[in-house]
């Protein structure tokens, strides 16, 4: 990419997302380039979902491909099925330095599967069956699932309508923080570095060669 477009695009995204410094965001759009494999244009393409759902697994130690999936969809904020430069950076800052308001948004838009601004019981249902299913082998019954699903209701529940929406999430959470990722992983490892290093590259070798 010319140096002088690279600089243009810097300064446009800098203006939006300032967690970032300016050498960090031409780290990750150079990164970006790399795996989306062009030398043209790149506001004109973007990551697909196979290429993102293997960064997530590769850098940030995410497994539960459900979830992956919805994180993709929480980052592609124009729904056309890539991640466009811009959404990977703005994605990004959230996902490493967001406030701790910032992660509250994005852990409950992962989590409202339907995009009806709720997670319904069965959302909480689906979502715990599948995090346990994660963590053992042994499958659960739907009955032990379904208990789970009413005491977390019960304890997020505010207005007791069945479901959870943003203002029960939100107030939940803030009573007690280790609800942030109560229905699985949806932010990254906590040993994963805040910085942008050079080794990102080399974890992604592996959605480079999906890439292609």
């Amino acid at each position: 990419m010319d140096q002088r477009v690279l600089n243009k695009l810097v300064e446009s995204v800098s203006n939006t997302v300032k967690s970032f410094k300016k050498c960090e965001i031409e780290c990750l759009i150079r990164l970006f380039q790399n795996l989306v494999k062009t030398d043209g244009r790149i506001d004109k393409t973007g990551i697909d979902r196979n290429t993102f759902q293997e960064i997530l697994h590769n850098i940030f130690g995410m497994t539960d491909d459900m979830l992956m999936n919805r994180v993709f969809c929480a980052f592609d904020k124009d729904n056309d099925n890539h991640i466009n430069v811009k959404e990977w950076v703005k994605g990004l800052s959230v996902f490493l330095r967001g406030t701790f308001e910032e992660k509250l948004k994005f852990c409950f838009e992962v989590y409202y599967l339907n995009g009806d601004g709720y997670i319904s019981q069965e959302e909480i249902f689906n979502m715990l069956k599948n995090s346990l299913y994660q963590q053992s082998s042994e499958e659960e019954s739907d009955e032990a699932i379904q208990e789970l699903v009413d005491l977390t209701l019960k304890k997020m529940d505010y207005d007791n309508d069945g479901k959870i929406s943003f203002a029960d999430f939100e107030k939940a959470v803030k009573e007690e923080r280790l609800l942030l990722e109560v229905f699985g992983q949806c932010l990254p490892e906590a040993k994963v570095q805040f910085n942008i290093p050079n080794s990102w590259a080399e974890k992604c070798k592996g959605a480079q060669e999906v890439a292609q």
